[in-house]
């Protein structure tokens, strides 16, 4: 299997400062985003869920303080908008109708608890489902990007030169699936099925981004649930990883290349990247030190039901140390070391990195 990184961590560190200081442009006119509370940027503070991280500390590292921000600072998404000289990405549902025709730069239309499916994490109160986040996008879409180009050509151009990020799957098990009581896929589906059918899910969605001027994207695996302090805690694993959960997201994590591959070859002038998080967060949790990282371990205090940071209780003082935030969230300093990989590594992130994606025509 692929390593992490080719390169030792210290280099790619070093990089991004030199690199991002000679950029004087933006690489890409916008960054959109979609997924769950991986990348959510405050969408949920908005929506009627217990599925919330608006309060500290939440946010404990981030210039504004919390934000809905499901971590301490900031998320893979925030870390690619600035290596793309962009803004951060604002929450879709944050915005008024006003500042929706003003931005030019990306949406982020991410959830907190949302999968592929619909009925994903809706036992804890609503979320924005990928298939609504969609519909989100084709409004920006269809009533707010338009009044910013003089023609429409011009508006597909932005979008095909635009990068979108669709970062979603890990509630479709750990918010239904693995959740017997509360969801029934469990009963109709075996894991291979189910897997094949988020598959066909994510395909139908992905082609219906495409229909509506999308044509470079980065989608990501789901990563191995089964090492986050929430599971390994709930399986009582002395140590090591709960494998019987990461084997489960495993089945889809196979199937997804090729479909990517299969959409690359069949949607004209598109290009898919694989984001290979399993491998690289499964790396980072077997050996921590080679990325200067010592805890697995959530750096907040948890709520032992929700597996979220308690309310104002203070968390770490070593969060560059510790690869979770919360009982399933990466600290800032992770989503920095994933980021960077992604952005200029050759194997997180493939074929292309992203600064190759936004070089191609």
């Amino acid at each position: 299997m692929a390593k992490f990184f080719p390169i030792p961590l210290l280099s790619f560190l070093l990089i991004p400062h030199f690199f991002f200081a000679k950029c004087s442009s933006h690489l890409a006119p916008a960054l959109y985003v979609f997924g769950d509370s991986l990348v959510d940027s405050g969408n949920n503070d908005f929506l009627n869920t217990s599925s919330k991280a608006n309060y500290k500390p939440y946010g404990i590292d981030f210039p504004s303080g919390p934000t809905g921000r499901f971590t301490n600072g900031k998320t893979f998404a925030d870390f690619l908008a600035k290596y793309l000289g962009l803004p951060f990405v604002p929450p879709y549902l944050g915005l008024s109708k006003d500042q929706k025709s003003e931005t030019i730069t990306g949406m982020n239309y991410a959830s907190g608890s949302a999968g592929i499916l619909r009925k994903t994490g809706s036992a804890i109160g609503m979320n924005l489902a990928l298939q609504i986040q969609i519909e989100l996008f084709e409004e920006t879409v269809k009533h707010y990007l338009p009044k910013n180009f003089k023609t429409h050509h011009e508006l597909l151009k932005y979008l095909s030169k635009s990068i979108f990020v669709v970062d979603i799957g890990n509630n479709d098990y750990l918010n239904n699936y693995l959740q017997p009581a509360r969801y029934n896929s469990s009963h109709l589906y075996g894991p291979v099925q189910f897997s094949g059918y988020l598959l066909k899910e994510l395909k139908q969605s992905l082609q219906d981004i495409y229909n509506l001027g999308a044509r470079k994207f980065l989608v990501f695996n789901i990563g191995p649930i089964g090492c986050t302090p929430a599971l390994v805690y709930s399986q009582n694993i002395t140590s090591g990883c709960a494998e019987n959960l990461n084997q489960l997201v495993s089945l889809y994590n196979e199937g997804l290349p090729n479909m990517l591959q299969e959409l690359t070859a069949s949607l004209n002038g598109s290009t898919f990247v694989l984001g290979e998080f399993y491998q690289a967060s499964y790396d980072l949790n077997q050996n921590p030190y080679k990325y200067g990282f010592t805890n697995r371990s959530s750096c907040c205090v948890v709520n032992s039901a929700t597996s979220q940071c308690l309310q104002d209780v203070s968390p770490c003082k070593d969060r560059a140390k510790h690869i979770y935030w919360d009982g399933f969230h990466p600290t800032q300093h992770a989503n920095y070391v994933f980021a960077t990989g992604c952005f200029l590594g050759t194997t997180q992130c493939t074929p292309l990195n992203i600064l190759e994606l936004t070089q191609k025509h």
